[in-house]
């Protein structure tokens, strides 16, 4: 008797143990399912295409940035010794610096401030580390200068930008029109100047690894000191 009382109480110990393991599981699913709405809510997945930003000019811009212009790789004459180019910065190689300064002159020109090239740059280090990036699923964007490739959908470029949404290959591959890209729709979002850099880039971005940025956001602002400075 005793020993068929001991299995008995072996036998409702685990079907207890197993059951409180099926409540954790369906607790741990709900929560996971809020948490999924909760994000839909406030970033919905995919956003609309964006309009081409008329607004912006960026053969224009480089006409009259002659640093921005060097920085993109185009020969520009300037005065013995002197370098229109900035030197590398917070551990950035020299192309990265070049995508970065460009990312900030941008600013300059729509006359942003310093809170909007600190989102946009912790933005471009989380997508692309400041590189320029091709796509073999965007052919177009292999014949463009590129610093490498990258393979998410149809995204090319420092800010990673779907061409199915933000514009043509040849737009998007270019740092500066990239930039006003990235800062017109930043214009957009309401009270981004008192959001985290994280909730700012990612109210532009609407990345499926909405806490990324928030790593890069140190860095970027001394990127941003740096070349501003």
């Amino acid at each position: 008797m005793r020993g068929a009382t001991s299995r008995r109480r072996r036998t409702a110990g685990h079907r207890l143990h197993i059951s409180r393991l099926a409540l954790l599981a369906v607790v741990s699913l709900v929560a996971s399912l809020i948490s999924v709405g909760v994000s839909w809510a406030i970033f919905p997945e995919g956003s609309a295409p964006v309009a081409d930003d008329t607004s912006f000019d960026a053969a224009k811009f480089y006409e009259t940035h002659s640093g921005a212009n060097a920085a993109r790789g185009v020969l520009v004459a300037s005065a013995p010794g002197a370098s229109l180019v900035p030197k590398p910065v917070a551990g950035l190689n020299q192309a990265q610096t070049n995508n970065a300064f460009i990312v900030i002159e941008v600013a300059r020109q729509m006359q942003l401030p310093e809170r909007a090239m600190v989102v946009a740059i912790a933005t471009a280090l989380q997508e692309s580390y400041l590189r320029n990036l091709a796509n073999p699923k965007v052919p177009a964007s292999m014949r463009l200068p590129h610093d490498g490739t990258g393979t998410d959908y149809d995204s090319v470029g420092i800010f990673q930008q779907r061409v199915s949404i933000w514009g043509t290959p040849e737009q998007l591959m270019d740092p500066a029109f990239a930039s006003a890209k990235f800062y017109n729709r930043l214009l957009k979002v309401n009270g981004w100047q008192q959001m985290s850099v994280t909730n700012a880039a990612q109210a532009v971005q609407r990345s499926a690894f909405a806490s990324a940025y928030a790593k890069h956001a140190t860095t970027a602002q001394r990127i941003v000191d740096e070349l501003t400075g």
